[in-house]
């Protein structure tokens, strides 16, 4: 890889908010555009761009992606992801898949299996690698800032097809252990108050992806923007190729400062190095 060209190209790389929408759009398709000429760079996949502190890029725990993701602000009420994968290759070349969020032309988005021309948007911060049956599948916990009055964040399975093309959702998420009968979900999110700032992690000890319960502040069960943490905790385990709900985590409440998991995902907890890189490839770890 020539560090020196990715380098200069790399330092030129920033994340514009316009102060209008027009502006926003036409600084975003810039940006847009320099990312793709850097990612042409031979190697371009171990260059880390550290300078893109509003992007979220994150590497699959195999290293054999990665995915770049950021918002657009259109206005209080409507936010716009992008975002790529982009693929480890052999030779260094660039294999690219560009995915275009069509979030709100999906009108079911927890029974939908979608592609990268139809992706639910959202920011990533975890990938979860898992096996069943000799396949890879690649669990992302990501956030969607929604509207100015709530905020979701989405649990989702990536895998590759025959072809090697990405395919988003599936039948992977079962309430079948639930006291209450649920259908299989192709992808799972909650919603909540906007500052209410619900956890949604994978524990690492447990071996679990642990979320928050959530209850309406004044039990109006059809406002998901009024609904706030009440210190109870749920989760899914994977289990012979699917996430398995399970209603309560813990059998007693969590106070304030007791919680399992970290404090909320900022751009400086994302994992950005793939861990079968070395220092000399990616430049010094932060």
């Amino acid at each position: 890889m020539d560090r020196g060209v990715i380098g200069v190209v790399g330092t030129k790389l920033k994340c514009f908010r316009g102060v209008d929408q027009q502006k926003s759009f036409n600084a975003d398709s810039s940006f847009t555009r320099i990312l793709v000429r850097a990612l042409k760079e031979k190697n371009s996949f171990y260059y880390p761009f550290d300078s893109l502190q509003t992007i979220s890029r994150i590497y699959a725990p195999d290293s054999s992606f990665r995915i770049f993701t950021w918002q657009v602000v259109r206005d209080d009420n409507l936010n716009r992801r992008h975002g790529a994968i982009q693929m480890h290759t052999a030779d260094g070349s660039l294999k690219l898949y560009p995915l275009l969020d069509k979030t709100f032309e999906i009108r079911n988005l927890n029974d939908t299996i979608t592609n990268p021309q139809a992706w639910v948007g959202a920011i990533y911060y975890r990938i979860i690698e898992k096996e069943f049956s000799g396949k890879r599948f690649y669990t992302l916990l990501g956030y969607d800032e929604h509207n100015f009055r709530s905020t979701k964040k989405r649990i989702e399975v990536l895998s590759f097809n025959a072809a090697g093309r990405p395919v988003f959702g599936g039948p992977f998420f079962s309430f079948e252990e639930d006291t209450s009968h649920r259908p299989m979900q192709a992808r799972f999110e909650i919603e909540f108050k906007k500052d209410a700032n619900a956890r949604m992690q994978f524990d690492d000890d447990l071996d679990m992806i642990l979320y928050e319960h959530l209850i309406p502040e004044n039990n109006e069960v059809e406002k998901k923007y009024t609904y706030i943490p009440d210190g109870d905790y749920e989760g899914f385990k994977w289990k012979d190729g699917r996430w398995v709900h399970i209603e309560k985590v813990f059998h007693f409440k969590l106070k304030d400062g007791e919680a399992p998991v970290g404090v909320p995902v900022t751009e400086d907890k994302l994992n950005i190095y793939p861990p079968s890189t070395t220092p000399a490839k990616t430049g010094k770890r932060k």
